[in-house]
């Protein structure tokens, strides 16, 4: 055998103690990086238990746009389900540091929503934070998402937004029955989530759905947060326009009770079946609610039991406002077995126009 340039080596040169030890080394870098590859694709030791499996997720068309995400119909596991993309932005724009902080707000706040169970809270089925790119399958291939976009997903409510709802209905109103009963299911959605420390922060009726029998759940824990021991840690303006507590508009501590200030509001539009303060600007909204102690005009033709519940609500003092258990016990006691019970018979005169809004069905 020959040796040197021609490329040969003799057999009693070669080390074969030490090749022994290079293959092992490379058999189990191989069956590391396998391992890995496995863990990665099920998910199984590092996945939350609210974590979904993004296998089992179908994708369909959109059915929402918002301003940090989409919303889509969508299949999980077999059931109908909502699928909220939520875009951070990009990630060139924000820090490492931002971006762990994000993630980790929003796997706290999922978590928490996880364990609520109520027939006035939309059901939520689960998550993923985004932490590497997945792909989803879709009825048109593949939708790529980045790890700077997290994925909700909640029960499918076929019959949309509350809002949706009342701007139909605009024209002819509804019924008292109906009034009191749409206000029952958010009432009692908002006393549970209080009841396990959650101020909701967003309370509107764009936020809550309906599903097939007219049952209102509510949606949207974009902003949620687990009620603060001290008031001082909840500031800054959070919420909807129109809706905001006067405490919330003017920068000061808050609690529970800003959903309670805009529960009153949402009672105001699902029985006018309008919207507040159509015409205000921002500014003009801020200053006349917090120092002129605005609040939208209520029809002369409003029970006064219901009026009584919608004033309580919007008090300018949040330490007057009820608790939303007792809301609920207020709007159960109301008597709505007599003619809609829409005009009290010392009012039906001056109201002739509501009365006629108020017949449909």
């Amino acid at each position: 055998m020959k040796e040197g340039g021609d490329g040969f080596v003799r057999a009693d040169q070669i080390d074969l103690k030490s090749l022994d030890e290079q293959l092992e080394r490379h058999l189990s870098r191989a069956w590391t990086m396998e391992k890995k590859k496995e863990e990665d694709k099920s998910g199984s030791k590092e996945r939350e238990e609210w974590e979904i499996d993004p296998s089992k997720l179908i994708i369909k068309g959109v059915i929402a746009r918002g301003t940090f995400g989409t919303v889509h119909r969508g299949i999980y596991d077999g059931l109908d389900v909502a699928v909220k993309l939520l875009d951070w932005g990009e990630e060139g724009n924000r820090t490492e540091a931002e971006i762990a902080a994000l993630r980790t707000a929003f796997s706290q706040e999922v978590a928490v929503w996880h364990k609520l169970d109520h027939p006035n809270v939309t059901k939520f089925v689960g998550a993923t934070v985004g932490a590497r790119d997945l792909s989803i399958q879709a009825e048109n291939g593949h939708i790529s998402m980045p790890s700077n976009v997290c994925c909700v997903v909640v029960e499918y409510l076929p019959g949309g937004a509350l809002k949706q709802f009342l701007i139909k209905n605009h024209r002819r109103k509804l019924v008292f029955k109906v009034v009191v009963q749409l206000a029952l299911d958010i009432a009692r959605g908002l006393s549970y989530l209080h009841s396990k420390k959650i101020v909701h922060r967003d309370v509107k009726t764009e936020n809550m759905l309906l599903d097939k029998t007219r049952t209102v759940k509510i949606a949207d824990f974009g902003v949620a947060r687990i009620e603060a021991q001290n008031p001082n840690d909840m500031t800054g303006e959070t919420g909807t326009l129109g809706y905001m507590a006067p405490e919330v508009l003017n920068g000061n501590p808050y609690n529970r009770k800003c959903d309670v200030y805009s529960f009153g509001i949402c009672l105001w539009e699902i029985y006018c079946c309008d919207m507040p303060y159509p015409d205000l600007s921002f500014s003009e909204i801020t200053s006349a609610v917090v120092r002129q102690n605005l609040r939208p005009e209520i029809p002369r033709c409003c029970p006064s039991s219901f009026i009584n519940v919608m004033k309580r609500c919007w008090d300018a003092n949040p330490d007057k406002r009820p608790e939303m258990d007792e809301v609920v016990a207020l709007l159960e006691a109301i008597d709505t077995s007599k003619g809609g019970g829409m005009i009290p018979p010392d009012q039906a005169q001056g109201c002739l126009s509501c009365f006629r809004k108020h017949r449909g069905p």
